[in-house]
């Protein structure tokens, strides 16, 4: 098998287009004016030789989430941003080993030196780049059988930068693992990592981009796919049951999903938010819709959702009147802790406020990409766009969701999770507090005989208290492992709410009347009253607290306005509505006959 290398790509590249790319050259996330040049001729002699293995690698695939635990970050080091990648690099040899490629090793430490950053837990890797925009081009995390054999994927890159595209093989080889790739027709596959984004249990997202960028009439020469095609590909290499695909926004030029989404974990959605209206606030909520409407969480429960508005230039302008895309969605995670891109104090004091109530126990480090010199957010890309990382190569695969908040006080609360691990799972335990920051009590789990599901319970609480929990697993290997991973410092909750008729817990603007007939057996009227237009949700749910069906989501206009549910779909007994709107939350008991 041939692998071409760094060395014969820099001949390769001035022999077809007369040129060779200057490493100081500042290259956009999109392309270049000079790149536009080139493209096709760089396109239709892309079949350079083989990279990588070209076939399927085949087995029970799974494409690792980025909330993983991880080994190695990867970076480019251009020069030309080294206050942003030295915090990056600060913050990220803490968690795990740097990898950073560059063309001279002495200068980037250097570099490093002066802005106070250790030479600890760093490696480098002298070797030809094109750009910074590493997410992009770099490859993605995968195993076989859940938690073996770790490996990488790497798809076509959709610029002609030979060095970046080959990158990955780089990375592969010196971590010796095995590399395939997505070059060979008919699953030659053009892709971007800035358009991806993994649940680790066989789901993904991306905007439409990538059927653009594999259909008939595409510019990169590769045979023509269908939706269809791009999802067996996606199967094939990469372990995918579901590939989410959504519209792309009018005003992000580079339509990746990582300038204004984030999976936080498998249920819940971070989302940029603009004023009604502005920029791409509508498709965005269009997309939303649409996800909401058609998808469930690979729990099998609706999504859930933050909202991080998305700030404006200094002159007020947001990107359909010239403004950069500025996002807080462009995130990392690096085991215990999340870089986030920040723009300006009065925005980005709220966004970190919410990252941190989101995400408790991860150290959540802002990083400036708008100011200082340093207006990395200009070339349409942020902390995500310039790191990737490579996850480890012993994981432990803890699987849990979380426990919503319930009106139970006697029966205790079950704890469920998959735990997984290549030389099986010795010992589980779940460990829960009824004070924030512990002490915690731990409670042990036992197999469940079945797959690799662990059961225990929490004894039930008194209304009012807040439980916080987490598990750990220990391998036979020994290795121990905890979910959350900033466990525990970090953790999951949920709370015992008071039993009462009607529980107002704010309800500013709006106004649940009386729901009629109550007792109700058939068609049953649910009256709103609101102030002003907001977005918002109807459920009914049982009295643990379960959501049994979602009546509404979307818009709840000014006024009185009227929703309805068949109470016959369900058994006789005590019910609640739970409405929720822009941040407010009302409930009111309705009995079933």
């Amino acid at each position: 098998m041939k692998i071409i290398s760094s060395l014969l790509a820099l001949f390769i590249v001035p022999t077809l287009f007369g040129q060779k790319e200057n490493p100081n050259t500042l290259l956009p996330r999109g392309l270049s004016d000079a790149e536009s040049g080139y493209m096709e001729s760089y396109f239709s002699n892309y079949q350079f030789g083989q990279r990588g293995i070209e076939t399927p690698p085949g087995g029970n695939l799974r494409c690792a989430a980025e909330w993983e635990e991880v080994q190695t970050v990867v970076i480019t080091w251009t020069g030309q941003f080294n206050s942003i990648q030295s915090q990056i690099v600060d913050a990220a040899q803490e968690e795990c080993r740097v990898l950073i490629t560059c063309t001279d090793s002495n200068s980037v430490k250097n570099a490093l030196n002066n802005f106070g950053v250790p030479d600890q837990n760093l490696d480098f890797l002298e070797v030809p780049y094109n750009s910074i925009w590493i997410r992009d081009y770099a490859g993605n995390t995968m195993y076989r059988n859940d938690v073996d054999s770790l490996f990488l994927v790497d798809w076509i890159y959709n610029r002609p930068r030979p060095n970046d595209d080959i990158m990955p093989e780089e990375h592969a080889a010196w971590h010796n693992i095995p590399i395939y790739t997505t070059t060979l027709a008919p699953a030659d596959m053009v892709n971007t990592g800035g358009n991806f984004m993994s649940d680790g249990l066989g789901t993904a997202f991306a905007s439409e981009l990538i059927m653009e960028e594999n259909e008939a009439g595409n510019p990169y020469f590769v045979t023509v796919k269908s939706e269809q095609d791009i999802d067996n590909i996606m199967s094939d290499y990469m372990g995918l049951d579901r590939y989410i695909k959504m519209t792309v926004l009018p005003y992000d030029d580079i339509h990746h999903i990582d300038m204004h989404m984030k999976l936080l974990d498998e249920e819940t959605l971070l989302v940029s938010e603009y004023p009604t209206g502005v920029a791409d606030g509508p498709q965005i909520e269009a997309n939303l819709q649409y996800v909401l409407s058609n998808f469930n969480s690979s729990f099998g429960t609706p999504y859930k959702l933050i909202r991080i508005a998305s700030p404006p230039s200094t002159s007020g302008l947001y990107p359909d009147n010239g403004g950069y895309y500025r996002t807080y969605a462009n995130q990392v995670f690096i085991n215990k802790t999340v870089l986030v891109p920040t723009y300006r104090e009065e925005y980005d004091t709220t966004a970190l406020r919410i990252l941190q109530e989101s995400m408790p126990g991860y150290n959540i480090v802002g990083i400036d990409v708008d100011n200082g010199g340093q207006n990395l957010i200009s070339l349409s890309g942020a902390i995500h766009c310039i790191t990737h990382t490579i996850g480890v190569d012993d994981p432990m695969l803890i699987v849990h969701q979380a426990l919503d908040d319930t009106y139970e006080t006697v029966i205790p609360y079950q704890i469920s999770a998959d735990i997984k691990h290549r030389s099986g799972i010795t010992s589980a335990v779940c460990f829960y507090s009824t004070t924030q920051g512990g002490p915690y009590n731990a409670v042990p789990m036992s197999y469940s005989g079945s797959g690799d599901t662990w059961i225990t319970n929490i004894p039930a609480q008194s209304a009012g208290t807040t439980v916080y929990y987490y598990i750990e697993g220990t391998a036979n290997s020994g290795k121990i492992q905890v979910r959350p991973i900033v466990a525990p410092n970090g953790y999951w909750k949920f709370e015992v709410l008071q039993f009462t008729d009607i529980i107002e817990l704010e309800s500013n603007g709006i106004e649940l009347m009386d729901i009629f007939p109550n007792p109700a057996s058939a068609i049953t009227c649910i009256p709103l009253s609101t102030l002003y237009d907001m977005k918002g949700s109807i459920e009914l749910i049982d009295i643990t607290g379960k959501v049994l069906e979602t009546i509404y989501e979307g818009l709840i206009p000014s006024g009185e306005s009227k929703y309805f549910f068949y109470a016959s779909k369900f058994s006789a007994g005590t019910y609640f509505i739970k409405v929720k709107a822009d941040g407010f939350q009302l409930q009111q008991k309705v009995m079933i006959r």
